[in-house]
């Protein structure tokens, strides 16, 4: 335990160290970022397969997030985190969001579900397909495109149209071979047949659902209260203004460049392995980019479960780090803890504001919370971190 911490205090004074360096010599750092502009195919599914750990078991198929106001943060992490080196998060399309506000030149999706990288494939093979947001929603529910639907329409009326339409099931076949195709062929990555059959089950699984599928799919009618993809895409940043990564061209086409260019890249890894995010960090330390936030949804709840929270906290050590990396977190309002609806934060304190009005979101009230990771590290080091909640509290 005693060399434990005091690598990791070593490993945090080395970073205070460097990030001083960084922010002495900014334009240093422009010189020596080295990170590709783009990944040729071979690449990516190298850094795919060989940074992935064995599939890991989670209770849910989360397909769509329970997370109603993963938005508060990101006025914030604009002013405070731009421009961003690297990304890292977990689960599905929320990430697509946090992408499309904070623009990083590099993303790692790391869940320790297999299904979660054939997700992002799906999503990756229908976003490159479909240049437009239109042909992006026709494709993932299998519907015709409304016929009144136009480019500047907002998410809400697009959804809205596309909820009136019948999902087609020639539509679906004929989409989901493309799904195939382009991935396989187009790419060439090679699926085995487990792996086709996980991404026809996520598919099949917007198809029957379509905009009001749920992080609660498959689960019956007992499980309703959790928002749809429509709710998640409609939802605001607490201020009246919706970034979600399809409310406008604009943020849409952002992500289609960076998956176009290869750089979203997902991998099975459990936070707390001994392989997943370790290969991140060399990749990124390699490339002398940095991690610029570090979204955890709700994952370390789980990890406090025994001891994985302390192994998850040496991986991040090893993260190539600075004084402006963020964790992104989720708490829940049912952790025995009160539940505050807080805004997105004034960016000059870092103090929440209340939004005026707020009504309360659909299903599990969940508040996204922002910590700086050195200050993370610094209170595991001192031993200051026993439970979820010690974490909680170094968030605001």
């Amino acid at each position: 335990m005693f060399g434990r911490v005091t690598t990791l205090k070593l490993g945090i004074l080395t970073l205070a160290v460097v990030s001083l360096l960084l922010c002495v010599t900014p334009t240093s750092r422009s010189a020596v970022e080295a990170l590709p502009q783009r990944l040729d195919d071979r690449t990516f599914w190298t850094l795919v397969t060989e940074f992935s750990e064995p599939n890991g078991f989670f209770r849910s198929d989360n397909l769509v997030s329970n997370e109603m106001q993963y938005q508060y943060v990101i006025p914030v992490l604009q002013q405070t985190l731009q421009p961003a080196s690297a990304y890292v998060g977990v689960g599905p399309d929320q990430n697509f969001t946090y992408i499309a506000g904070l623009k990083p030149r590099i993303a790692f999706i790391v869940d320790i579900r297999r299904q979660n990288l054939l997700l992002h494939l799906m999503y990756k093979a229908l976003i490159e397909l479909s240049p437009t947001r239109e042909e992006f929603l026709s494709r993932l529910f299998s519907r015709p495109a409304p016929p009144q639907a136009a480019a500047n329409d907002s998410a809400e009326a697009m959804l809205a149209a596309f909820q009136t339409m019948e999902p087609d099931p020639v539509a679906f076949e004929r989409n989901r071979a493309e799904i195939y195709a382009h991935l396989q062929h187009t790419h060439g990555f090679s699926l085995s047949r487990s792996d086709l059959g996980g991404i026809d089950y996520v598919f099949r699984a917007f198809y029957s659902a379509g905009p009001e599928i749920r992080y609660s799919f498959g689960r019956g009618s007992g499980w309703q209260p959790f928002p749809s993809y429509r709710d998640l895409m409609t939802a605001n940043d607490g201020q009246g203004m919706q970034r979600s990564y399809l409310a406008s061209e604009e943020l849409y086409q952002s992500v289609r460049d960076i998956e176009q260019r290869n750089l979203i890249v997902p991998v099975v890894g459990d936070f707390a392995g001994p392989k997943a995010l370790r290969s991140v960090a060399r990749y990124l330390d390699l490339h002398h980019a940095r991690v610029t936030a570090f979204y955890t949804s709700n994952v370390e709840q789980y990890l406090f479960h025994g001891d994985a929270w302390q192994r998850f906290y040496e991986n991040v050590a090893a993260l190539p780090l600075d004084t402006r990396s963020t964790f992104i977190r989720a708490f829940f309002n049912n952790q025995g803890r009160p539940f505050r609806v807080q805004g997105p934060g004034d960016p000059s304190t870092g103090a929440a504001v209340t939004p005026p009005n707020l009504a309360p979101p659909p299903g599990p009230r969940s508040e996204t919370l922002l910590n700086p990771i050195s200050m993370l590290l610094a209170a595991y080091a001192e031993g200051h971190i026993n439970s979820y909640y010690d974490v909680v509290e170094l968030s605001r």
